[in-house]
């Protein structure tokens, strides 16, 4: 371009001098031009430069910030995450993926041998890839999959994953999951499985049912156990809620006001309460039931909760308990023991209420003759017999027992010595007018000697009433039996004198 220039320039100017000047202004020229076009270049190289400096510091700046993120959030994050590529080769390994395998990522990540360590049965390995695969292929996204990991100690933990797939710049295929672990979790549902279904045992098992009612004037039931059925004849669907019928209408009505009371007491003083009522069973009987319970505070108030049990044969035992301490097993008459603990009650009434009092003291003539000839089977159906004709007799304040062998003691309040005089009396004409059986078929005639006291008529009280009536009949039997005899007055009881008083003779 310069030799060109130069050439043009010889052709136009002649004159040396004007040449060589004008081609000192050309080279001028050209320096210029030359050094303005490289300034542009370099000027436009620096701007670049620039810009990939400011770039390069930008991605820096992102790479920071993208450590910081992985760091604060991945590799913190108490969940555990990892990232595969399409060879299920481990790009992310983050500290919770540590912690609860017990891999390390320096041992994890570029390699896909983890699998084997976590997954040692072959079988069950080929299942869980092949829900990666699926994953990879199909961009199936999995939500609570549960797997079972062995992890480097031993242990066996169950992880709870969600994955799906992504691409990278690249396009290459891969996928990230996120673990959490739920072993202790599963281990709490596991127990909390096997208590519901021990309670649920346990209360089908119970010898009553349990409950739980509102505090209201019908009981309502919130909740009754199946034992219900054995125990009032219906089901647990007919009186929850009240569907069928109240559990208060059930109670006996002698016995629910005392239930309702002692119930709100305990709900008042906030105890635990245990009482006995009765309840009547679909079949219409009634049943002897032990409720114990306590309250108990729920979101809609005050509730109840307990158990209630059936003591009908407890009750019916107590029932024959108490009659064996009282009653005599042979004669169903009372025995010994309750007839001086009644007689001196039967006593004291009657002074007090300034009423008399008789007592007959019963023996059975010859009656160990009866024994002896036949048989003591044939004197126990004898005692029987005569005990139930006594029996027969008796008003309803009055009393009999038999006080020991044949002996049998009736005690008469109201009564004074004549009118328990004809009562002994109308006893023997009982006796004579029914022959009795033995048990072989045989029948035998009884007569009976009976001696009669009372007070105040004869005695004062009730040792001296017990002996009077007894000498009275042991009197009748020297008399020669089947005879009635009345007691004898008690002398007065000597009086004691001061030392050097004369007494007055008798």
């Amino acid at each position: 371009m310069i030799a060109g220039s130069d050439a043009l320039l010889h052709g136009w100017i002649t004159d040396h001098a004007l040449l060589m000047q004008v081609q000192t202004w050309k080279g001028w020229f050209f320096a210029l031009a030359t050094g303005a076009l490289l300034f542009g270049l370099l000027y436009r190289l620096f701007r670049q430069d620039a810009g990939l400096l400011q770039r390069y510091a930008e991605q820096r700046s992102d790479v920071h910030m993208l450590n910081q993120f992985r760091e604060s959030v991945i590799d913190n994050a108490s969940i555990w995450i990892n990232v595969l590529d399409s060879s299920a080769k481990v790009m992310l390994w983050n500290k919770a993926a540590e912690q609860i395998s017990g891999y390390s990522r320096d041992e994890v990540v570029g390699r896909s041998d983890i699998w084997e360590h976590l997954y040692p049965d072959s079988d069950y390995r080929q299942s869980v890839v092949a829900k990666v695969n699926e994953i990879l292929a199909k961009g199936v996204e999995v939500e609570n999959l549960e797997t079972r990991i062995r992890c480097r100690d031993g242990q066996q933990k169950i992880i709870d994953w969600s994955s799906r797939r992504f691409f990278d710049q690249k396009k290459e295929l891969g996928s990230i999951a996120i673990g959490r672990d739920v072993t202790e979790h599963k281990q709490m549902q596991q127990m909390l499985r096997a208590r519901d279904r021990q309670l649920a045992i346990l209360m089908a098992n119970v010898p009553g049912m349990v409950y739980r009612r509102r505090c209201n004037t019908e009981w309502t039931l919130r909740f009754v156990s199946s034992g219900c059925l054995g125990l009032t004849g219906y089901a647990a669907d007919d009186l929850v809620e009240n569907r069928s019928m109240s559990y208060a209408s059930l109670v006996h009505p002698e016995d629910r006001e005392r239930v309702q009371h002692e119930t709100h007491h305990a709900l008042r003083e906030n105890q635990a309460f245990a009482l006995e009522y009765r309840i009547r069973h679909r079949n219409g009987q009634h049943r002897w039931v032990w409720e114990q319970g306590r309250a108990v505070q729920a979101e809609d108030g005050p509730h109840l909760e307990g158990i209630i049990v059936n003591i009908t044969d407890r009750k019916r035992m107590e029932r024959q308990l108490e009659q064996l301490a009282v009653q005599d097993p042979l004669t169903g008459l009372r025995n010994r023991r309750e007839l001086e603990m009644a007689l001196q009650e039967a006593v004291e009434r009657a002074e007090h209420e300034r009423k008399p009092l008789s007592l007959l003291w019963i023996d059975i003539d010859d009656f160990k003759q009866i024994n002896d000839v036949h048989g003591h089977l044939a004197g126990d159906e004898v005692l029987r017999q005569v005990s139930r004709m006594i029996r027969d007799h008796l008003r309803t304040n009055d009393l009999a027992a038999r006080f020991g062998g044949d002996e049998i003691v009736m005690v008469l309040p109201g009564m004074d010595a004549v009118a328990a005089t004809r009562i002994a009396e109308t006893l023997q004409q009982a006796m004579q007018s029914m022959p009795l059986k033995l048990p072989s078929g045989e029948a035998v005639g009884i007569t009976l000697s009976i001696g009669v006291a009372a007070v105040p008529e004869h005695v004062a009280t009730a040792e001296q009433l017990a002996e009077a009536a007894d000498r009275a009949m042991y009197r009748a039997k020297e008399c020669g039996r089947n005879q009635i005899c009345n007691a004898l007055p008690f002398p007065p009881p000597p009086q004691h004198t001061a030392p050097h008083e004369t007494r007055e003779p008798s």
